[in-house]
């Protein structure tokens, strides 16, 4: 298994980067906020989980240990894959998917596109006694790294949440819904843009 790579990103797109170690380039699948965070020929570290299906091999990146944990805890439950748990870890944080799985928040899960009411309370049952060991390695008061968010931002915004399934319609409403949060804080991170672009959604 691959569990962690560090080289310098070749190439990034809104929920993707091609890691090159040592001439050879790897491409992980991740969250938009760990993408965000990412800076071509800037030396970086991932946490990884590799995926092996019969017709192809994924692999996903993550800005710590904490974050694929969650993220391989998620697929414990019945009918959540990997697109639908990094759906998850990409508007909710590790802490709070916790939080939500320990203490029966099924409107916190069902923000998350792709889970209904009936997905979450299965979460719920099916995870409550795994999360535990979670929940003592994670730091309820981490926030994402914050940048500087120029027009860029309407783009790469869009493009992240068209790769999730939401229609170019809908992707392009909720930029504009999300756009007063860069005109009271111009220094937002993409991560926080792309969570409040998808809980706009879920609200809708």
């Amino acid at each position: 298994m691959i569990s962690q790579l560090t080289g310098t990103p070749a190439a990034l797109g809104p929920d993707w980067a091609v890691i090159d170690v040592n001439g050879v380039g790897f491409k992980v699948s991740c969250t938009p906020r760990t993408a965000s965070a990412l800076r071509s020929g800037n030396p970086c570290t991932l946490a990884t989980t590799l995926i092996v299906r019969e017709d192809a091999m994924m692999l996903f990146g993550f800005a710590d240990v904490r974050e694929r944990q969650t993220f391989e805890t998620l697929q414990l439950a019945s009918g959540v894959g990997p697109k639908l748990a990094l759906a998850a870890i990409s508007v909710l944080s590790p802490a709070e998917i916790v939080a939500a799985i320990q203490n029966d928040s099924v409107a916190v899960l069902t923000k998350v596109p792709g889970i209904g009411r009936k997905g979450a309370e299965k979460i719920i049952v099916e995870l409550r006694d795994r999360v535990g060991a979670l929940a003592a390695d994670l730091d309820t008061s981490d926030q994402p790294s914050r940048q500087v968010a120029t027009d860029p931002w309407r783009e790469q915004v869009s493009s992240g949440l068209q790769s999730l399934g939401w229609s170019s319609k809908d992707a392009d409403a909720a930029v504009e819904k999300i756009a007063p949060l860069v005109s009271e804080d111009p220094q937002i991170s993409l991560g926080s843009l792309m969570k409040a672009a998808l809980q706009s959604l879920a609200r809708a």
